[in-house]
């Protein structure tokens, strides 16, 4: 709430979601609360431009297998159900491990992309100055 950084971003996904569930739910509005977690699961894996990745595997460290992807063999599927319970598990710690590197990376591409953004906004802002007893119109 005292954050104004984060208040924004909480605004940019609430304007987000906001769009999602306005293209799901029916013309009554009445089911928004069933769908929401159908809006939330696609939110979560769609790839987002900022973070060059989904939100999904930013928490997760892999991507969502999707149901679709269960029923199509897919490679990924594949080597999976090959693997023994052991060296499943020791994939997986692996992928932890590497996850808090993963997720400086995509930090890293954040602000990158912010920057990037910042700067082309900032090249239409004329830089004004004022001196102290001038006389200002505050709308």
């Amino acid at each position: 709430m005292y954050y104004a950084t984060l208040n924004g971003l909480a605004e940019t996904f609430n304007k987000t979601l906001y769009n999602l569930l306005k293209k799901i739910v029916n013309k009554s509005k009445n089911d928004w609360h069933i769908r929401i977690g159908e809006t939330l699961w696609a939110y979560r894996t769609t790839f987002q431009t900022p973070m060059q990745a989904t939100p999904y595997a930013l928490v997760y460290g892999v991507e969502a297998v999707l149901p679709l992807k269960c029923q199509i063999p897919s490679l990924k599927i594949t080597i999976q159900e090959g693997l023994t319970e052991k060296d499943n598990v020791r994939l997986r710690l692996e992928g932890l491990e590497a996850l808090d590197e993963k997720r400086l990376e995509f930090q890293q591409q954040i602000e990158c992309y912010q920057a990037c953004l910042s700067k082309a906004f900032n090249k239409y802002v004329r830089p004004r100055s004022f001196q102290i007893g001038e006389l200002l119109l505050i709308v």
